[in-house]
């Protein structure tokens, strides 16, 4: 299949890239600055593009490539860091600036395929500090910024842009992926995601020859899809297991549970509510309530595969955004750690099956309506591994988790009800130390302060906050403060991410 080739110089965007192109209908492949000519000298290859990435091209060591991937004759776009090492290697100067952070507005100077659809100004998203002081010889300059930076030059085959094209901020972004993909690389095949389940089983199946596969399910859009495609690859060598840890929504277990039995995958359930809880009590850092849910998940798998004759594997709906977050990329920085990616303990044997590790939320939802699942799985919200604990901040107590597991009902409740629940990405409630002095029944009290997080997002590479009407948060306030006796008041997360994650801890 013709693909365009993204090599990652590890910057937390640099998978999204790969996304907007598989927007566009067509396929990318993530590979290593070590691989990059390799990879490109395949003949299904017919484009590179070069990621940003946290580093200076003056930095040593920074990532880099070999100058032969520029002599391949193959269409070469630099993003970022891509952009300035370009310059760097072809003879421009690249220098620190006063550099440039968010919605900038560039000019178009020159026309181009790559530019196709643009007007003569736009407003992108920049996050730099280096720039290309002076283009490369024979560069011809396409875009400059409202500070007068280079934002984007080319020379033959060989394409650069300082901003940010694969975030949604930049306006017409995806429009000059597209661009490159199809005016300029000139690709012709179509991608879906759910064009490839059969490839997606086949590889299970060969990976899996012998022995059972433990599917760890939670209910889950991520899960659930994961399960049905095990179960089509090796049949009844899955077997499923929805480990209950007490940290779900309010009637979660029992809804997933059901849900899964209904759509034919018989789930083996575990009541470990206790278990982790005790684990968990006290502790107050972010990292060591994940470890202790990832290690806790990994001795109960351990436990009841003891019970399953021939159990070699594990089976996770683990997603790239986990991957990256957990520094699993090399060169990307780690932010947090993910149970079903960083947080499970070297000690554990099975062997991790994780079919939709190079996949967004978004695809997987293709793929699972694809597969026929009901809209309630396809379209659940997503929920973190170690569950409501990372919605709980400082020391966990149980009373915290009530109140969080209460309030992020209500909020749920009331976005449904105004029609808002499913346009968001992730909407609840985080509670943590803060106390704040109320009244009630006329009396003084003091309270616990709950913030409410709702964010829109495609991916969860990047979240916006969510403009929902001030009524609903109303709503929302007066029933948290008045069902819930130990909160006294709500406030309304506005930060975005970056700079912000979308779960607190």
């Amino acid at each position: 299949m013709e693909k365009i080739l993204v090599v990652n110089f590890g910057g937390q965007y640099a998978h999204l890239i790969a996304r907007r192109v598989r927007d566009a209908g067509v396929y990318a492949e993530i590979t290593t600055p070590e691989n990059a000519v390799e990879k490109a000298r395949e003949g299904e290859v017919k484009a590179v593009i070069l990621s940003g990435g946290p580093s200076s091209v003056y930095e040593s060591p920074s990532p880099d490539v070999p100058m032969e991937i520029f002599e391949l004759g193959k269409p070469v776009l630099g993003i970022c860091y891509g952009h300035q090492l370009i310059a760097k290697k072809m003879g421009g100067r690249v220098a620190r600036g006063k550099g440039e952070y968010g919605r900038t507005l560039v000019k178009v100077v020159a026309r181009d395929p790559l530019l196709e659809g643009w007007g003569d100004e736009e407003v992108v998203w920049m996050s730099h500090g280096d720039y290309v002081e002076e283009p490369p010889p024979g560069f011809e300059i396409l875009a400059v910024s409202e500070n007068g930076y280079i934002a984007a030059m080319r020379k033959g085959h060989i394409y650069g842009v300082q901003f940010h094209p694969e975030v949604n901020h930049t306006a017409k972004g995806a429009l000059l992926l597209e661009n490159f993909a199809r005016r300029i690389a000139r690709v012709k095949e179509s991608w879906r995601p759910e064009d490839h389940i059969a490839r997606i089983v086949e590889e299970i199946r060969e990976r899996v020859k012998e022995g059972h596969v433990i599917v760890a399910v939670s209910g889950g859009v991520d899960s659930t899809v994961t399960a049905v495609l095990v179960h089509k690859a090796v049949g009844g060598r899955a077997k499923a297991v929805f480990i209950d840890h007490g940290l779900f929504r309010e009637g979660e277990p029992e809804q997933a549970v059901a849900l899964l039995r209904s759509i034919g995958i018989d789930v083996i359930y575990v009541d470990a509510k206790e278990r982790f809880l005790e684990k968990l009590e006290g502790v107050a850092d972010c990292e060591e309530k994940r470890r202790i849910v990832g290690e806790t998940f990994a001795q109960i798998f351990t436990e009841v595969v003891t019970g399953i004759r021939d159990a070699r594997y594990l089976a996770q709906g683990t997603l790239y955004p986990d991957v990256v977050e957990s520094g699993a990329v090399k060169g990307a920085d780690k932010i947090k750690s993910h149970h079903n990616v960083a947080g499970l303990p070297p000690w554990f044997k099975l062997e991790l099956v994780e079919p939709l590790r190079e996949f967004y939320k978004d695809e997987v939802r293709k793929i699972a309506k694809a597969l026929g699942l009901p809209d309630e799985v396809v379209y659940r919200q997503p929920f973190p591994g170690p569950g409501l604990a990372v919605r709980v901040v400082g020391p966990f107590t149980r009373e915290k988790l009530a109140i969080v597991r209460k309030a992020t009902k209500i909020v749920e409740e009331e976005l449904s009800k105004a029609g808002v629940l499913r346009k968001v990405w992730q909407a609840f409630a985080v509670v943590g130390d803060d106390k704040w002095v109320g009244v009630k029944g006329d009396r003084r009290a003091e309270g616990y302060v709950v913030t409410v997080r709702i964010v829109e997002s495609e991916d969860a590479m990047t979240a916006d906050w969510s403009r929902v009407p001030y009524e609903v948060l109303e709503r929302i306030s007066s029933r948290i403060t008045s069902e819930i006796p130990e909160v006294t008041m709500v406030t309304y997360a506005i930060t975005s991410k970056p700079p912000s994650t979308i779960e607190p801890c």
